[in-house]
């Protein structure tokens, strides 16, 4: 038996409670991980967001692919799932937060870090990764005696926002969006943003990992020029050379809007990933460009990813599901644009057979906001 991570938003938590809990899913590029999952295996679930430790699902099955929804009025892409027998499922307001101080000290990745540290937030991306033993079996036992202790762990204000949502009819079902506080301002970001070293700001250093991850999967990269001089200095002698002028094809707003973002990965005449990388002002403009990309052309089949520090990743998620980004007409923004944070550019950059790696590998590495 092992223990393994299931991961749920706000949204899919009241999906999975509403169900009769008797089949969990995860998304097809968890497919590897869930065939390594085996009947008796413990699901130890968790609420991102919330930060907060919610069930215990015993796996009853091996894993199956099965396209039909399972809820209604809402999109179901976990397609590879399992017969689950649900042993502990806590209301949120009973749910364990992950800084309760009994939890937070007996933990492997959060023991040796401030409580207000964002570096254990990697550990709790994936789901279906394996937790270490010591970890699965303090949460299984943990949440088996909440569950009949049934402690109150009241919802703060904000928690209890995103536990309502807001949600928006639309001629193909109803979304998901979120409206965010009018204090939650980008001034943060200043005080959030990983400090620059050596003079060089950190979203410089991490255009040019982007730039040396494109080019060494044999893609054309493309940087702005205003951050073009300071990536190629970054990136240092014998670097791919950067584009100079974009091969595409598009009316000159497009273009316009498409020079302005942080990286672009092409194949041929085709933008196949673009990135917006964080500054340390503001997260909106890059969000707006990927919008107004959108907007501008909305069969454009590309990747678009917004890359900021792991601890910026809910005011992330929160911006791109304001009602503006998911009203846009067939291709609401939650869907199509996705958070890699600098943690997991950096480990991509070290992988060491990279060059014989697919840019696929990226979605172990990314989070939608509507998941």
């Amino acid at each position: 038996m092992k223990h393994r991570l299931d991961v749920f938003s706000p949204e899919t938590y009241q999906r999975f409670a509403d169900s009769d809990r008797k089949v969990a899913g995860c998304k097809p590029r968890c497919r590897k991980l869930a065939s390594d999952v085996a009947a008796g295996d413990l699901l130890v679930c968790y609420v991102t967001q919330l930060s907060r430790w919610c069930g215990l699902l015993e796996v009853t099955s091996k894993a199956f692919e099965d396209a039909t929804p399972r809820f209604v009025e809402a999109d179901d892409p976990y397609v590879i799932r399992f017969h689950v027998k649900p042993l502990v499922w806590l209301p949120l307001d009973r749910a364990i937060p992950m800084h309760e101080d009994a939890v937070w000290r007996a933990i492997s990745f959060t023991k040796d870090h401030p409580k207000g540290s964002s570096l254990w937030t990697g550990h709790l991306r994936t789901s279906l990764v394996e937790l270490e033993p010591k970890d699965g079996k303090f949460l299984a036992d943990a949440l088996q005696k909440q569950a009949k202790a049934q402690r109150l762990f009241p919802l703060e204000p904000r928690e209890q926002r995103l536990i309502a949502g807001h949600q928006v009819k639309r001629a193909d079902g109803p979304v998901s969006v979120s409206v965010p506080d009018d204090l939650e301002d980008d001034d943060e970001a200043a005080t959030t943003a990983p400090p620059a070293t050596g003079g060089v700001r950190e979203s410089i250093k991490i255009q040019a990992l982007l730039a040396r991850i494109g080019a060494t999967m044999k893609f054309q990269v493309w940087i702005p020029a205003n951050d073009r001089e300071a990536v190629i200095k970054e990136l240092g002698p014998g670097a791919a050379p950067l584009l100079k002028s974009l091969p595409l094809n598009y009316d000159n707003t497009t273009i316009e809007t498409i020079e302005r973002i942080d990286v672009l990965w092409i194949k041929g005449r085709s933008i196949v990933r673009a990135f917006e990388v964080e500054h340390t002002t503001s997260i909106y403009s890059g969000i707006l460009r990927m919008a107004d990309l959108l907007s501008l052309q909305p069969n454009m089949d590309i990747r678009l990813h917004i890359v900021a520090p792991e601890e910026r990743k809910a005011k992330v998620m929160r911006e791109i599901r304001r009602p503006v980004f998911t009203l846009i007409e067939g291709r609401p923004l939650a869907k199509t644009c996705t958070f890699l944070s600098y943690d997991a550019i950096r480990a991509i950059a070290d992988i060491p057979q990279l060059a014989h790696i697919s840019d696929t590998i990226l979605t172990e590495h990314e989070d939608f906001a509507d998941e």
